[in-house]
């Protein structure tokens, strides 16, 4: 198998998965990279050894971190698994291990400071991150039909690990909330009226769904200010807000509140869950509300208070 014919069967394999578009991208950038590197011509010559070189390098001349070199890993051998049907049960690669850090966290007070510099769609975005616990990818995805305003909740439909689950919505929200609503209906009848108004669906959904899509009900609750072609169905549609969009708007309200940390999207997530743990709700609560499948995830959030909870005393203030 050629070059050019390997990274689309990588790609056919990949959306007959239903993978997301970025894990989509990703794959096949690992997979570029690394047969460039080899100077790989056709598929048979793809070898365990070839592998664990690449993997070599760009770990010890890249300085790529233990996580980036493990996903790189993913992706050669998803190719090698599915498009080469080669036997990748016997590929034992070391590569770095991850250290385990303790999450960087905020205080309610600080938290509020940041989001009380934010305004727009950014203050929304952040506080449902603080007030609710989801992921920035998460957030951002969420349609009109996965706001439960009656029941004080939030549908997130596929998260991490393709799992569905319910959060909780602050009551302080829900006003903004209906503004927010009422916003994206005026942009979405302005786009109908254009001869538009196509949600942007996951890949070949809109097969399934078709004149449907239209509906207002699937639209992003935090649309992108321009339609844009779909990466893969092609069609025009209006997606929701880039990623970096919030992430520079909130370095700029982070600066302006005077907080000294390092804060991201991701911090807001952490403290939610901090903040729940030192007000005495149980480690199962936690991890249902964050998504984890594994309570040893949520168990890093005990660390973060450290002894604090347990009131032991400094000897030096005895």
């Amino acid at each position: 198998m050629k070059k050019s014919g390997y990274i689309s069967a990588i790609r056919t394999e990949i959306r007959v998965r239903h993978y997301s578009y970025q894990t989509e991208k990703s794959y096949l950038y690992w997979n570029r990279y690394f047969i460039n590197y080899c100077q790989i011509s056709h598929g048979s010559e793809i070898s365990a050894s070839k592998i664990g070189q690449f993997l070599c390098y760009i770990a010890e001349q890249c300085n790529v971190s233990a996580s980036t070199q493990k996903q790189a890993l993913c992706a050669i051998v998803f190719a090698c698994r599915y498009v080469l049907k080669m036997d990748t049960s016997g590929l034992n690669f070391p590569y770095a291990k991850a250290p385990k850090r303790i999450p960087q966290v905020l205080s309610t007070e600080e938290a509020k400071q940041i989001i009380g510099q934010l305004s727009g769609e950014h203050f929304l975005i952040a506080a449902i991150l603080f007030g609710s616990g989801l992921r920035l990818k998460e957030a951002l995805r969420i349609r009109v039909k996965d706001i439960d305003l009656n029941n004080k909740s939030i549908f997130i439909h596929q998260g991490k690990g393709k799992k569905d689950r319910v959060c909780i919505l602050p009551n302080e929200l829900i006003s903004p909330l209906k503004l927010q609503i009422e916003k994206v209906r005026k942009i979405h009848n302005k786009d109908n009226n254009a001869g538009f108004g196509m949600a942007s669906l996951p890949i070949s959904l809109i097969k399934k769904y078709g004149a449907s899509a239209r509906k207002f009900h699937w639209q992003f609750f935090f649309p992108a200010t321009r339609r844009s072609i779909h990466p893969s169905d092609g069609y025009i549609c209006r997606h929701h807000i880039h990623p970096t969009a919030f992430s520079k708007a909130l370095r700029l309200a982070t600066k302006k509140a005077a907080i000294d940390k390092r804060v991201t999207a991701h911090t807001f997530r952490h403290s939610f869950a901090t903040v729940l743990l030192r007000k005495g709700y149980d480690l199962r609560t936690i991890q249902e509300l964050m998504g984890h499948t594994d309570i040893k995830t949520t168990q890093i959030y005990t660390h973060v208070i450290g002894t604090h909870s347990s009131g032991v005393v400094s000897p030096f203030d005895s």
